[in-house]
């Protein structure tokens, strides 16, 4: 600030204080010749910045003049100012100094100005002076503050900073009882709850132990409920067959059956052929297609798919002669009767359903399944239709009587393939449970179970002639099997994606497999090659030989059905 300011300054030399660093007769001698000191108002003015003056200070670079560089002289400058920039960074230890003890008037000063006495201390000093000055005083004679009033003024600071700390640890001590009562109370609450845990614990495990004593008792009883049982069932089963048999109602499975001289004709006017090209696309359904079959003796397909329909196509316009309705879910599959003039049809509302496929009416209805039914198949005399379903079971369904004659138990998870051996009483199962089992028909026992794959099956089937089995899987692995050594002959890794169909042709040696990641492979089992069709731009889930091995069909998850040629 710029403005004057006024105040009151003690002019108080150092010596006559006693400060300094000069002894008592010094104090008395300085005051003799310069004469007795006064107190005076003086007025002090700030400067401006206009009343000072600066000096230009040169520039001392040591800079090297052009012409004159020389590496020497350079190492030596630089060498200088590292010297220089050295001894400036190191720190000056002055020497330590003795405390001088405090005069008298000194230390009665101070304690006025502390106490701001301003009126006690101008009186005190004049009148100080005024004697030292008359002589009446001796300042040599005047004697220090003793060390007693020194050390009980640092001990009185001491005294005032240890209450603060002794007033802080009391809150934080009183905090830390509070701290204690808390946890004290919460550890009481705990291990009370902890007791009451563990007697209830220890009266559950006491009535668990009476309990399992209480059902050990009744374990010999149930065994011989559940023999009773069983020994009830057959019972009547055989007595539903006598009943049927008398009625004359029941179905009988054939024992002896040759296949007809048509599957090997084709065999020999038609070599096996790979080469196929897309011909057209039949769009039928509004949701993915799930199956696809062709008629036995005429140029007709049926497709089953998710829109909860059936449609009868006629080939190779791909005209829909028919379409069926009645079931209220998706349709999973369907299979003809051998003569043609029936369809069989299982869905997701658990039944299966028999349909004249020239009508489209359905005949009857199976509901025996809980769960969702995936596959069906006729048994080659007619007579007979197998069915797969979710709830783990496969049945047999006689055609003649409308009634159910062997459930099939064996499997662990949802049965998703089923179909007969052609010309035989032989039933093939495919299972989530990742395996295959071999059925009799006849008497509806699991002969054999083969083993191998590693994930879902979701297809398997047999070939029109000879004895091979082929089986493909969730992650795209398909088995060929021998059926008479019940041992896999090839095992093809098509993966990651889904195997969803498997279909031989009509000779047996071709593999058509359907896959999810829209391709369709053929496999040439006796060169091993595999073929590639690409067309589909979704899933594939049903793939199907034409009987003269010319065509293959093919339907996807777009609703469509492909033709190949």
């Amino acid at each position: 600030m710029a403005a004057q300011r006024s105040r009151q300054a003690l002019r108080v030399p150092p010596e006559a204080l006693g400060t300094g660093l000069k002894t008592a007769k010094d104090t008395v001698d300085a005051v003799a010749a310069e004469g007795a000191y006064y107190l005076e108002q003086v007025t002090i003015t700030e400067m401006s910045e206009d009343d000072c003056g600066y000096e230009e200070i040169p520039d001392d670079n040591f800079s090297i003049p052009e012409g004159e560089e020389d590496l020497a002289k350079a190492l030596q400058i630089v060498q200088e100012q590292a010297s220089d920039t050295y001894i400036l960074e190191q720190k000056t230890v002055l020497p330590s100094t003795h405390p001088v003890p405090e005069a008298i008037e000194d230390f009665l000063c101070n304690f006025l100005i502390k106490m701001k006495m301003t009126r006690t201390l101008d009186c005190f000093q004049s009148e100080w002076y005024e004697l030292i000055q008359k002589g009446i005083i001796e300042l040599r004679r005047v004697e220090n503050v003793p060390d007693v009033y020194t050390q009980n003024m640092l001990l009185e600071s001491e005294n005032r900073h240890l209450k603060k700390e002794l007033k802080h640890y009391k809150q934080a001590a009183d905090k830390a009882r509070e701290d204690l009562l808390k946890t004290q109370k919460e550890r009481d609450f705990h291990r009370m709850h902890h007791k009451r845990i563990v007697q209830e614990k220890n009266k559950l495990v006491n009535d668990l132990k009476g309990l399992k004593l209480h059902y050990a008792s009744y374990e010999p009883t149930i065994r011989v409920l559940h023999e009773k049982h069983h020994t009830l069932l057959k019972e009547k089963m055989l007595i539903s067959l006598e009943r049927d048999r008398a009625l004359g109602q029941d179905s009988e499975f054939p024992l002896d059956m040759k296949p007809a001289p048509s599957l090997f004709l084709y065999e020999e006017l038609f070599p096996s052929k790979f080469e196929y090209q897309l011909s057209n696309t039949f769009r039928l359904h509004e949701l993915p297609v799930n199956c696809i079959k062709m008629h036995p003796s005429k140029e007709i397909l049926v497709s089953c798919g998710e829109d909860r329909s059936w449609k009868l196509v006629g080939l190779p316009n791909g005209t829909v002669l028919l379409t069926g309705l009645g079931h209220t879910d998706w349709i999973s599959d369907c299979c003809f009767h051998p003569s043609g003039n029936k369809l069989a049809t299982s869905s997701g509302d658990a039944t299966v359903k028999v349909w004249d496929p020239y009508k489209g009416d359905c005949i009857f209805t199976f509901d025996g399944h809980r769960h969702a039914v995936w596959s069906c198949s006729w048994h080659s005399c007619g007579d007979f239709v197998a069915s797969s379903s979710l709830d783990k079971t496969s049945k047999i369904w006689d055609i003649n009587s409308e009634r159910c004659r062997w459930t099939l138990y064996g499997h662990t998870d949802s049965v998703n393939s089923i179909e007969f051996f052609p010309f035989s009483n032989t039933l093939l199962t495919g299972s989530a449970d990742k395996s295959l089992s071999i059925w009799d028909a006849r008497t509806g026992k699991c002969e054999q179970s083969l083993y191998g794959h590693l994930h879902s099956i979701n297809d398997a089937t047999f070939t029109p002639v000879g004895y091979l089995i082929a089986s493909c899987d969730a992650f795209g692995v398909t088995k060929v099997w021998d059926f008479r050594k019940l041992l896999p002959v090839v095992s093809i890794d098509i993966g990651p994606s889904p195997g969803n169909e498997v279909n031989f042709d009509s000779t047996g040696r071709v593999l058509a497999q359907a896959s999810g990641n829209g391709v369709i492979h053929l496999l040439d089992l006796k060169s091993g090659q595999i073929h590639k069709l690409l067309g589909h731009e979704s899933e594939v889930h049903t793939v199907m030989f034409s009987h003269d091995r010319q065509n293959l069909f093919s339907g996807g998850s777009d609703g469509t059905v492909r033709m190949w040629f």
